[in-house]
């Protein structure tokens, strides 16, 4: 596993962002994307919004996903595993790149057909805790015909599409990457967070 971390890490270092095919196993894509498909069928995925606090709102016109946050400490075996593997990780790079993070938050996302997130950064004028983005693929069979595309225009290397394909980890800089999601033809799964540092 730290094969794939240093991977994660080197193409941030080189690129500001970094993409690693089938990161999350096959097994775990299923039962990730089985609770999403659950969530929705209850009921539970909501409209995402933009900005925080008294600036919040929804906006389809910028931003079409349905969301449902992760617990902390889920009981669902698939989400555990999860965090578990997104907090090794953060561990491993506060043990090797010094970044200090020491919180996570993590939802479920989904785009139906159609729909798109405008071009944006992931980090909040108000807040800064939010250091980097992860996101993570819970699609099956995708093809660059199914839309959905990441495109990342990182400072120096211009723009970089990145297909959502199951299994698939994309990291990057929460401050610094501008980036958008473009509309999707068939349902667009993820989970999707930020590691953070946090003042307590």
């Amino acid at each position: 596993m730290e094969d794939r971390f240093e991977s994660l890490i080197e193409g941030l270092l080189d690129d500001q962002f970094a993409s690693t095919a089938d990161f999350l196993s096959p097994d775990l894509v299923d039962r990730l994307r089985t609770n999403l498909l659950t969530r929705l069928h209850q009921g539970q995925m909501h409209p995402a919004g933009i900005g925080r606090a008294i600036g919040f709102q929804t906006n389809a016109s910028i931003r079409g996903d349905l969301i449902s946050w992760l617990d902390d400490a889920p009981e669902d075996e698939a989400e555990q595993e999860f965090l578990a593997l997104v907090r090794e990780f953060m561990a491993y790079l506060n043990r090797t790149c010094y970044t200090g993070l020491n919180a996570l938050e993590f939802h479920y996302a989904i785009y139906g057909p159609g729909s798109f997130y405008k071009r944006h950064k992931d980090q909040f004028r108000s807040d800064s805790g939010r250091r980097f983005s992860l996101v993570s693929y819970l699609n099956e069979d995708w093809l660059p015909i199914d839309g959905g595309a990441l495109v990342l225009s990182p400072e120096q290397n211009g723009e970089k599409v990145i297909f959502p394909e199951g299994g698939r980890m994309v990291l990057f800089k929460s401050d610094e990457v501008e980036h958008e999601v473009l509309p999707t033809v068939r349902p667009r799964m993820s989970i999707t967070g930020w590691l953070k540092t946090v003042s307590y």
